[in-house]
């Protein structure tokens, strides 16, 4: 294992899994090669209280590359070892973040769907163009699996209440400037906020309606306001690697 320097962007919503327990998908920025790193597993609610990172920390972690998985940017962490550094905050327009982020831009999803198959690439930011917000009724959740995995002792052997599975999947709807012949791209939203903020609001908004419209003006109106310059952070999955995901949005101010 290697000791890394990891200013993380994004944080999927958790996940049980029968192997690794509840996970979190975390990625971002390896600052020594300022390219994109994705690290699993990490078990977050088992970290100790001083280990719990947010979005924009820098966190030090031992790793390795993943053997079970081609993505170049994957690899596999030893959790004990995280370290929070410091944390990147919002000043002067957000500009240390958009010191690490920006750099890695690239040209469309479409180009990014093209990289995918020519060199696994499966981490990306992006720009989109006429975004759009959406909402539709999730599948049924296999519950009974959901619940093995949540009765099993977790990391450290501490039990924990399980997280429930979103009953709705959110999605960004956007197209690709300067691309000829795209037809516009549906990608799924899996950032932890959105899920923690349906999961919150539901107290403050109780009538379902009015929740989804809600959430939808947070996502749309107000992150991707005009005021803002508006990338998304996007990542496919590992079995399914032509799938791509809305892993977060990164929505710094305009400089006029």
């Amino acid at each position: 294992m290697e000791k890394k320097q990891v200013l993380i962007a994004v944080k999927a919503y958790p996940n049980p899994s029968s192997k690794y327990g509840e996970t979190v998908c975390c990625a971002g920025i390896d600052m020594e090669t300022r390219k994109w790193i994705r690290l699993y597993p990490i078990p977050f609610r088992d970290l100790d209280a001083d280990q719990r990172f947010k979005k924009y920390s820098i966190i030090e972690v031992k790793c390795s590359k993943a053997s079970d998985d081609k993505r170049p940017e994957s690899y596999k962490i030893d959790f004990g070892s995280i370290e929070v550094r410091e944390w990147w905050d919002t000043k002067d327009g957000w500009e240390r973040r958009k010191s690490a982020i920006l750099p890695t831009l690239s040209r469309s999803m479409c180009d990014v769907s093209r990289l995918s198959e020519e060199t696994d690439l499966s981490l990306a930011l992006i720009k989109p163009h006429r975004i759009d917000f959406s909402w539709e009724k999730a599948g049924k959740k296999d519950n009974d699996k959901r619940n093995r995995c949540y009765a099993q002792l977790g990391f450290f052997d501490r039990k924990k209440d399980s997280i429930e599975p979103i009953p709705f999947n959110f999605h960004y709807t956007f197209s690709c400037e300067g691309e000829q012949g795209c037809t516009s791209h549906k990608l799924p939203i899996i950032d932890w906020e959105i899920g923690e903020a349906y999961r919150t609001w539901r107290i403050r908004y109780p009538e379902e309606k009015l929740l989804l419209e809600k959430i939808k003006e947070q996502w749309l109106t107000r992150i991707c306001s005009s005021k803002n310059e508006v990338y998304l952070f996007v990542g496919n999955m590992k079995r399914r690697r032509d799938i791509f995901m809305v892993l977060g949005v990164f929505y710094p101010p305009r400089i006029e």
